[in-house]
């Protein structure tokens, strides 16, 4: 061999290296994530938020956002994903330390736009201004294991840290899981509970009946004037937040009528942002101004022509499997917007066209299906519908839900056997307990639900009369009166 040929042999192999070392260096784990993310997790966990409801509604939306764009970060092939927008409330810190448990918290907004994993936790604990040095061992990893590493590039050795008892004893630092075992402490008896908060209760509840009255005349007569189906609230906003939103929408319908004719037929859903969620319902974001809901109305025809198109490819895809119908689950249906929901059906389409899956017509009649951007392999929800990635192969996906259809089928009459008791004991405990309204969580499953009625109706507490009583994982009582329980009270 001629130097000049061994030379090139050399610079070949130490190219490959770098190479292997730059794919370590971004090659994080899911446990690794999710190790690297403690600090984060453990200042935004919604169960230290139990007597914020809307903070902790907010944390847990983002949550189940994050771990999904992650979860699609860490699928083979995946090159990019589109940038996503979250919010967060950030359990203040002591010394910029470990979060504290009486502390106050803060609000932060960040957009993620990474390829990898690596950058994605880094920008996370970055946005929320949290230690991300621990991440620079993960940065280097790369580059040092290019000079042990073998021909064929094996990984890293990885072992996560998991601190003895002993050491939060001895440096005085708190203890993350038993901070999290005493935000789970178990709770007061639900009697003693509501002779300690039905005064308080009743006085709130009293001192909001104008603002509700306020909230259901403004709300009647919007809908009459621009023939509205429906308005919604995306988030557990109070009363008078409720009303001012109202208001601002009827003063923009007093300078600007003509400009809210597009809004006949539709549900108006108070959001985050503005725009038109896959559901077809036009959102206004709380924190536009009236120019910016005017841009939108102008945008409604064709936002309607793209709900429109999905609907066809809905049609479409249920004739090519088997008769089965495309849902949209409650919270991703109100928070999705309109023209990604289009592109992930017409994807799916496409595939499915592509491959010409053959599935008996009618055969899945009677089931639902998610079409879900965030997964990876599909997959039964409890509730006996399919959960389906955009990028599924049609063949196997064919063979998937064929031998999954008799389970999917038991699941699904189990859910509407539920859900007619749950309504059914709803219906008691309104008459029974004389509540003024029962609900419950969107995270309350019915059968919670049921077994939570059954127990009131059994101890029949005298102190819920003429209350709002929702059912949620913890006690508090809200800004406006509603008394929050959780469904497992103790007697």
């Amino acid at each position: 061999m001629s130097l000049c040929s061994a030379l090139r042999c050399f610079i070949r192999l130490k190219r490959r290296n770098v190479a292997v070392g730059l794919v370590q260096q971004r090659a994080l784990s899911g446990a690794e994530a999710v190790n690297a993310l403690r600090p984060f997790y453990f200042a935004v966990h919604p169960d230290f938020f139990g007597q914020h409801p809307k903070e902790r509604e907010v944390n847990e939306n983002s949550l189940k956002r994050l771990n999904g764009y992650l979860e699609t970060l860490q699928r083979p092939g995946a090159h990019s994903v589109q940038p996503m927008k979250l919010t967060f409330y950030i359990r203040d810190t002591k010394d910029g330390d470990e979060p504290d448990l009486t502390a106050g918290f803060r609000p932060v907004t960040f957009t993620l736009h990474s390829s990898d994993v690596l950058s994605a936790v880094v920008n996370v604990l970055r946005s929320c201004s949290l230690p991300h040095e621990h991440m620079k061992s993960h940065s280097t990893q790369g580059t040092s294991s290019t000079q042990g590493t073998s021909p064929q590039g094996a990984q890293p050795f990885y072992r996560p840290i998991k601190w003895d008892k002993s050491y939060y004893s001895f440096t005085g630092f708190r203890d993350p899981e038993q901070e999290l075992q005493q935000a789970k402490r178990v709770e007061p008896t639900l009697s003693l509970w509501l002779r300690k908060n039905e005064p308080e209760a009743t006085k709130k509840h009293k001192a909001s009946v104008p603002r509700r009255d306020e909230l259901q005349r403004l709300k009647t007569e919007l809908c009459l004037k621009f023939s509205l189906t429906d308005i919604r609230w995306q988030r557990s906003w109070g009363v008078s937040h409720r009303c001012c939103q109202l208001q601002s929408l009827s003063r923009l319908s007093l300078q600007s009528p003509e400009a809210l004719i597009p809004l006949q037929g539709h549900t108006v859903v108070f959001a985050d942002e503005s725009g038109m969620n896959a559901s077809g319902d036009v959102m206004l974001g709380t924190m536009d101004v009236h120019h910016q809901w005017l841009k939108l109305m102008g945008r409604l025809p064709s936002l309607r022509g793209l709900q429109q198109q999905s609907l066809w490819l809905k049609e479409r895809i249920s004739l090519l499997l088997g008769g089965a119908v495309v849902l949209l689950p409650d919270r991703t249906g109100s928070e999705q917007p309109i023209a990604e929901h289009y592109s992930s059906l017409n994807a799916f389409h496409k595939r499915l066209l592509s491959e010409r899956v053959r599935v008996h017509p009618r055969s899945l009649e009677g089931l639902g299906l998610v079409i879900d951007n965030n997964r990876s392999i599909p997959s039964l929800h409890d509730l006996g519908y399919f959960l389906i990635p955009v990028t599924s192969d049609p063949l196997k996906l064919q063979a998937f839900l064929q031998s999954h259809a008799p389970e999917a089928r038991r699941r699904t009459q189990r859910h509407l056997q539920l859900k007619r008791e749950e309504e059914l004991a709803v219906q008691q405990c309104l008459v029974s307990l004389s509540l003024h309204t029962l609900s419950k969580e969107s995270s309350i499953s019915s059968l919670q639900m049921s077994l939570c009625c059954g127990r009131l109706l059994e101890l029949r507490p005298p102190l819920l009369q003429g209350l709002d009583l929702r059912v949620s994982r913890y006690y508090s009582v809200l800004q406006d009166g509603d008394l929050c329980v959780p469904w497992d009270w103790n007697y």
